[in-house]
């Protein structure tokens, strides 16, 4: 337990040292402009991130769907994750799947398949992560404790 413990520690620290880039002209042409200028005025703090969902944000997921695959990709979603990360924007694959450590590979792969770089997989909130993408989220307004609905 404690060296696994360890090896996770490590490995969040080699994390925090990365930069990301993609070097792709078709992740500018198709993510949605708006949410990434958003992104773009978030503070610059060297630990920030951005957590992204994997099932039912960027890959596809529906009562078919299993933990034994992962679904193809968003289209939408994976422009902005990279757009982002073409931005030196630090993102996180935020899910569930991290509690299963043979999860990892799968999600490693499935990263790789669909051309993102080796990122961070977590299961985690900490203080550095200054927003999250997710399809089962409801926003909250800050410190009031009421609903944000569309």
């Amino acid at each position: 337990m404690l060296n696994s413990i360890k090896k996770y520690l490590k490995k969040a620290r080699e994390e925090v040292s990365k930069e990301y880039s993609i070097l792709s002209s078709e992740s500018d042409q198709t993510a949605p402009d708006q949410d990434l200028a958003n992104e773009s005025s978030l503070p610059q703090l060297p630990k920030a991130w951005i957590g992204v969902d994997l099932d039912g944000t960027l890959a596809y997921y529906d009562n078919n769907s299993s933990i034994e695959k992962v679904g193809p990709p968003i289209p939408d979603m994976l422009a902005l994750v990279k757009k982002m990360i073409n931005n030196n924007i630090r993102v996180k694959i935020f899910t569930a799947r991290a509690t299963d450590p043979k999860q990892l590979p799968l999600i490693r792969k499935w990263l790789k398949t669909n051309t993102l770089p080796e990122l961070e997989i977590t299961n985690i909130k900490d203080y550095y992560m200054i927003k999250l993408y997710d399809d089962r989220c409801i926003q909250v307004e800050k410190n009031t404790g009421r609903l944000i609905t569309g």
